[in-house]
């Protein structure tokens, strides 16, 4: 059996279905309390301010970047999810370079939240080169916080 490699492109309506299965039935969302209904009315239709990016594999939906701008003299990682079935292959990693890339062709930070119980995606993010800022308590859940992140190539303005 080939493998394809991944392929990135822009979010469009019809991924909004195969992402709200995704999504409902992960963890942490599950945890934070989101459910499909959450999630519909995320993507219907998708926020203004909002650049949503969708890795496939073999042909399938297997995750989803969304990224909001501007925030704090950057972007900001809104959502990045990797469908269970696939995770640990990589994607997460080639769908969070190709951001970078974007991101800091433009700007000099990029942030990200994950929350404090997460220690697979803060152990993600670390080796990724993003560095915890500080904790948002009581957040998105009472009694934990989300751990806010960055991840920059230099401060914003230069002398």
């Amino acid at each position: 059996m080939t493998v394809e490699r991944p392929l990135i492109r822009a979010y469009r309506p019809d991924d909004r279905d195969a992402l709200i299965r995704m999504l409902a039935d992960s963890d942490p969302w599950k945890r934070l309390g989101y459910t499909a209904a959450h999630w519909d009315r995320l993507f219907t239709p998708l926020p203004s301010g909002r650049e949503g990016y969708i890795i496939e594999q073999d042909g399938v939906v297997a995750g989803l970047a969304l990224l909001r701008r501007p925030f704090l003299f950057g972007d900001y990682l809104e959502l990045l999810a990797i469908a269970p079935w696939t995770q640990r292959r990589g994607l997460g990693r080639t769908l969070l370079n190709h951001l970078e890339r974007m991101v800091f062709a433009r700007s000099t930070n990029l942030f990200a939240c994950v929350s404090d119980f997460n220690t697979t995606a803060r152990q993600f993010y670390e080796r990724n080169g993003y560095r915890e800022v500080g904790p948002l308590p009581d957040l998105l859940m009472a009694g934990a916080s989300e751990i806010l992140l960055r991840k920059t190539i230099g401060p914003a303005k230069s002398n």
